[in-house]
């Protein structure tokens, strides 16, 4: 058997055990879940009128639904993924991956079994918000089928990226706790963005914060892609910034795990 095949068969074996845990054990996945969800519901209905008012649409509130989703579909992804960083350590901690090192088993199949199976759920968790967001209002109605592949296209490389950071997050972290606390970054760094107000609309020593960070040109992007606004050059900053954090993420990751191997 090739190298190789030896590898996708295992990491297959390590997706379906992710898989099979993830839905075992869904208490996690659900309270990460309804943080995306319930701020959703909260910035529509209890902050929609004024923030649709703030940012030109008037007191209808759907303008405002419009603008808050493709920010939350982002988050939902750094929420999602902090499961993830949570899973690693747990299998580090209950040495079950010390187990595995043992075993005549591609090393990396155990980090890609976690990363793909992340993948899947972040992809899934944007869906069931996106339901949501479509059921109390959201529409994107001039989207077309290119831009809606591209937008899940972008959807599936942060979700690939922000996964590797929170695999090396749970590496490096001793136990659950630390892991979770590790990874609040992920669903911090939405919140600074430009998520659910305008850059413009910020004080300025802080604009620069939210605009030179990875959220923000995605989101924008997204929202170009889904609403047909402007996005001048944050498509590019969004692939730039997806492929970066993808690459330096498996690497850390990669290393992280080779070192304790050692």
């Amino acid at each position: 058997m090739s190298n190789l095949t030896l590898a996708a068969r295992n990491s297959s074996t390590m997706l379906r055990r992710t898989l099979l845990h993830a839905r075992r054990y869904p208490s996690l996945t659900l309270n990460l879940l309804l943080t995306p969800v319930m701020l959703l519901l909260l910035f529509v209905y209890v902050f929609g009128d004024t923030m649709s008012a703030g940012i030109g649409g008037g007191p209808d509130r759907s303008a405002y639904i419009a603008y808050l989703v493709p920010g939350l579909l982002l988050m939902t992804i750094g929420s999602t993924t902090i499961g993830t960083a949570v899973s690693v350590a747990n299998d580090m901690s209950e040495g079950i991956i010390a187990r595995f090192r043992t075993m005549p088993i591609h090393r990396g199949s155990v980090l890609v079994g976690h990363v793909i199976g992340s993948v899947v759920q972040s992809v899934l968790s944007v869906v069931l918000v996106g339901a949501v967001a479509a059921a109390i209002g959201f529409r994107s109605t001039d989207a077309t089928p290119v831009e809606w592949l591209a937008a899940f296209g972008l959807v599936a490389l942060f979700a690939t990226a922000l996964t590797w950071i929170a695999v090396g997050m749970g590496l490096i972290s001793p136990n659950a706790e630390a892991a979770s606390n590790n990874a609040l970054p992920l669903i911090f760094l939405p919140l600074i963005s430009s998520a659910f107000v305008p850059i413009d609309a910020m004080p300025g020593w802080f604009q620069p914060i939210a605009e030179y960070q990875p959220f923000t040109p995605a989101i924008e992007t997204l929202r170009g892609l889904l609403l047909g606004t402007e996005t001048g050059h944050n498509g590019w900053l969004a692939l730039a910034w997806g492929v970066a954090l993808c690459t330096l993420g498996h690497l850390w990751s990669k290393s992280v795990f080779d070192r304790q191997g050692k």
